[in-house]
């Protein structure tokens, strides 16, 4: 009877007092309609303020016809956060600062937010607008795939085929993201993985190759994008 292989516990990926980096892992978008109004809700994944502009610029030209197009966006996480909203011709403080409000409370950095209107035929009011746009910021947060950025090590691994699997099994137990493969008699591939869990890793490939492959460190990245659970 095969030996059962004791699964392989990766160390704690965040310290007590780091903080968590979190952002737009991809766009999303939601719709509302209050009182015949239509709220169209876009968030994306900017990383910094041209490409939150270049944002804002293509949902404007995306819904053209709309009334408005109310933005708000934070560049960066914590206390180097910058911020940005505008009412796009809705009344002062109605739909803009609400909008950032919902985005600052959310735990996301590096996004930016589009709420396009269609007025429907009926005014909504201060507090309607208020709410009608900070409604239409969380319903498209609901919807909003996470990602959390880490710094990331790439590595180089070249190893016997016959050892492949055994190689995956520890490769899903410390996440690994594979960037690319080239299978001969022998395996070449690289992939990027949490630098603060490489050591370990590294270990584990020797261990369950006895020796005969370990992973080689090529680059660095301190802000790669690592999918939330």
């Amino acid at each position: 009877m095969a030996k059962k292989r004791p699964l392989q516990k990766a160390p704690a990926e965040n310290g007590p007092c780091e903080a968590r980096r979190m952002i737009p892992l991809e766009r999303a978008e939601a719709e509302l309609t209050v009182v015949n109004s239509r709220f169209i809700a876009t968030i994306g994944p900017v990383r910094t303020s041209e490409a939150a502009r270049a944002f804002i610029y293509e949902m404007r030209e995306k819904y053209a016809d709309a009334t408005h197009n109310v933005p708000a966006y934070l560049i960066g996480h914590g206390n180097s956060t910058m911020a940005f909203c505008s009412d796009d011709g809705e009344p002062s403080g109605s739909s803009g600062r609400p909008l950032l409000a919902v985005l600052q409370g959310s735990g996301l950095g590096d996004a930016a937010i589009v709420v396009t209107r269609y007025f429907g035929g009926t005014k909504l009011g201060v507090g309607g607008l208020v709410r009608a746009y900070g409604d239409a910021g969380k319903a498209v947060l609901e919807r909003t795939k996470r990602g959390e950025l880490k710094s990331a090590t790439v590595f180089s691994l070249d190893l016997p085929y016959g050892l492949y699997d055994r190689y995956l099994l520890i490769a899903a137990d410390y996440r690994v993201q594979t960037l690319a493969e080239t299978f001969t008699d022998r395996v070449r591939l690289s992939g990027r993985i949490l630098t603060q869990v490489f050591p370990a890793f590294e270990n584990a490939v020797v261990k369950l190759t006895t020796g005969a492959a370990r992973p080689v460190r090529t680059a660095i990245e301190p802000d790669a994008v690592f999918p939330t659970e």
